[in-house]
C-alpha cells in the first residue's frame, strides 16, 4: 500500500501550484462578479439591461433570461459562465490523461519496474482528479460566501445556500464526466497531445450539438449524445430542483469512462 500512497502525494504535488492558483482565480472572479452586482444594484441598471433585450433572446434563453436580472442571479452567473466551464473541463481532460504523458516520458516504466498493480495508476488519476475538482470547486464557494459576506448589499435577497450547492454539484459532475471520457481515450493513446486534442475537440463538437439543437428543433433527435445536454444550471436558476435523471446520466458516463480506462490501461503494451 506504501507505493500506491507514495504515487498519489507525487501526482498531488505535481499540480497543486495549477490547482491553488486557478481556484485562486476563480475565487477572486466570484467576488468581481459581487462587486459588479452589488454596483448594478445601485444604480437601478437591471431593470434598464432588462429592457435592452430583444425579444428573439428572450425566446431562446426561455424564462432563465429574467433570473439573470438580479442581484442574486449575477452572483450565480460565475458557476456557469462560458469561460469557467470550459477551463474547469480543460483541467479536468488534463489532470485526466496525466497516466498518457507519463507513457510518453517513459516515466510510467519506472513506476511499474516497482512492484505496483496497473490499476493503482488508474486509481490514483481517479483520485487526482476528483479531490482537485471537490477543492476547486470549494474555493469558488468560499469566494462567493467571503464576497456575500463583506460586499454584498444588506437589503437584497442573496443566492440561497442550497443553490450555490446545486449550482457547484452540477457542474462538479460534468467534470467527472469529461474526466471519464478523457481518461478512457488517454489509456489507449500513445501521446498526450493527441488525447488532449481528441477529448477537446469532441467536447467542442458536443458543446456546438447542444447549443444548435436549442434553436434548431431538428437537431434535438441527436442532442442525446452531448453531455452538456444533462448541465442544467438554468433551470436552478429558475427554482427547479436538480433533474436526478441529468445527475445519473453525468455519474453514469463518467463511471463508464473510469472503467474502460481500467480495462484498456491493463490490455495495453505502454512500451510501444
Amino acid at each position: 500500500m506504501r507505493g500506491p500512497l507514495i504515487l498519489l502525494v507525487y501526482s498531488f504535488r505535481r499540480v497543486r501550484t495549477l490547482v491553488l492558483v486557478m481556484g485562486a482565480l476563480l475565487a477572486v472572479f466570484q467576488v468581481f462578479l459581487i462587486i459588479v452586482a452589488r454596483s448594478l444594484q445601485n444604480s437601478n441598471a437591471f431593470a434598464q439591461i432588462g429592457s435592452l433585450i430583444p425579444p428573439f433572446v428572450r425566446e431562446v434563453m426561455g424564462p432563465s433570461v429574467v433570473s439573470f436580472l438580479s442581484f442574486d442571479g449575477l452572483v450565480c452567473v460565475g458557476y456557469f459562465h462560458l469561460a469557467v466551464m470550459g477551463s474547469l473541463v480543460a483541467l479536468s481532460m488534463t489532470l485526466s490523461t496525466t497516466l498518457t504523458s507519463e507513457i510518453e516520458t517513459g516515466f510510467m516504466d519506472l513506476i511499474l519496474a516497482r512492484p505496483l498493480a496497473r490499476h493503482w495508476i488508474i486509481t490514483r488519476s481517479i483520485v487526482v482528479t476528483t479531490a482537485c475538482a471537490m477543492g476547486l470547486l470549494v474555493m469558488m464557494m468560499i469566494g462567493t460566501w467571503a464576497g456575500l459576506k463583506t460586499l454584498a448589499p444588506r437589503d437584497v435577497a442573496w443566492p440561497a445556500p442550497g443553490l450555490i450547492l446545486s449550482l457547484a454539484s452540477n457542474l462538479g459532475l460534468l467534470m467527472l464526466c469529461w474526466s471519464g471520457v478523457a481518461m478512457a481515450i488517454g489509456s489507449v493513446s500513445r501521446r498526450r497531445s493527441v488525447a488532449g486534442s481528441l477529448a477537446g475537440l469532441l467536447a467542442l463538437a458536443l458543446f456546438l450539438l447542444d447549443y444548435v439543437a436549442r434553436a434548431w428543433p431538428p437537431a434535438e433527435s441527436v442532442a442525446w449524445l452531448s453531455p452538456f445536454r444533462y448541465y442544467s444550471p438554468f433551470e436552478l436558476l429558475t427554482g427547479s430542483s436538480l433533474p436526478i435523471r441529468n445527475l445519473i446520466i453525468l455519474l453514469s458516463t463518467a463511471i463508464a469512462g473510469f472503467v474502460m480506462s481500467y480495462i484498456f490501461f491493463s490490455r495495453r503494451d505502454i512500451s510501444q
